[in-house]
């Protein structure tokens, strides 16, 4: 039995190191064949045996998989990117902008874009489109247009050329912001004088439209003023002077103040009031 012991331990040993290489392969079996995507990533599934897999797109969380199978992971969620370029006027001038563009890939099509354009479609398929739709649009205005009343129109041109642009292919525009127009020196000062100068006309405008209201409020005023004068005039004839001198004397008489009435003393025949308080 003493003898049997040395081979019970080789047995023992051999049995040891032979469970401990089958869970050290079966870990790292197990590591290969699991791939996470975290909250915001899709995966494409690659083969070296059957190529990007057309079908099917890896969502958030543990996913298992053959050892062979590679995963690509996406950044599906809303990105955004801001582009400094340089474009011309309807008149040729060059005109700075600094743009930003917000898009994500559309998850259902992202093995189609891993196939098309790769990882770096931005660079391949959104920054081109962009360039492109700033230049044609801004061709079409004119530094004053731009500077001034037409850049929100601006905007929403380049946007919508930007969605016609990527229409199906596998990408959503979100919205394209123009953060800045930088126009050469000169013309800002042109520009700003031409405003300046059309505000001042539309002030100088305004004061003589209020000066005209003005004169023509007077005017109503006085032909107003003339017209009550007229009839007031038409109505004071002698009968009715001396009907209202009459009616004041007699006010003049009831009253308790000390007062002398001659009557019939005035040139007029009008009672002549003398003393009184």
């Amino acid at each position: 039995m003493a003898n049997n012991y040395p081979n019970l331990t080789r047995a023992f040993t051999r049995s040891a190191v032979g469970i401990a290489i089958f869970l050290i392969v079966l870990a790292l079996g197990a590591g290969c064949m699991t791939t996470t995507v975290v909250s915001g990533e899709a995966g494409v599934r690659y083969t070296p045996f059957g190529g990007t897999d057309l079908s099917q797109t890896y969502g958030e969380g543990l996913n298992v998989h053959a050892p062979w199978v590679d995963v690509i992971k996406y950044d599906v969620r809303v990105q955004e990117k801001l582009e400094d370029m340089a474009v011309l006027s309807s008149n040729g001038l060059n005109i700075g902008m600094d743009v930003s563009v917000r898009w994500r890939p559309e998850s259902a099509q992202l093995p189609q874009l891993h196939t098309t354009y790769g990882r770096d479609y931005y660079t391949k398929l959104i920054q081109p489109e962009l360039r492109s739709a700033a230049r044609e649009v801004v061709g079409q205005f004119t530094p004053e247009e731009l500077y001034s009343t037409r850049r929100a129109e601006l905007q929403g041109m380049i946007e919508q050329q930007m969605m016609l642009a990527v229409e199906g292919r596998f990408v959503l525009i979100d919205a394209v912001r123009i953060r800045d127009l930088e126009l050469p020196q000169q013309i800002q000062l042109a520009i700003q004088n031409k405003l300046e100068e059309e505000q001042e006309a539309e002030r100088y405008e305004f004061t003589i439209q209020k000066e005209r209201l003005e004169a023509e409020r007077k005017k109503i005023e006085a032909e107003g003023e003339a017209e009550y004068q007229r009839i007031i005039t038409a109505s004071l004839t002698q009968q009715f002077l001396r009907f209202k001198g009459i009616e004041a004397t007699q006010q003049l008489a009831n009253s308790p103040n000390s007062k002398t009435v001659i009557v019939g003393g005035g040139g007029d025949g009008l009672p002549l009031i003398l003393g009184g308080q």
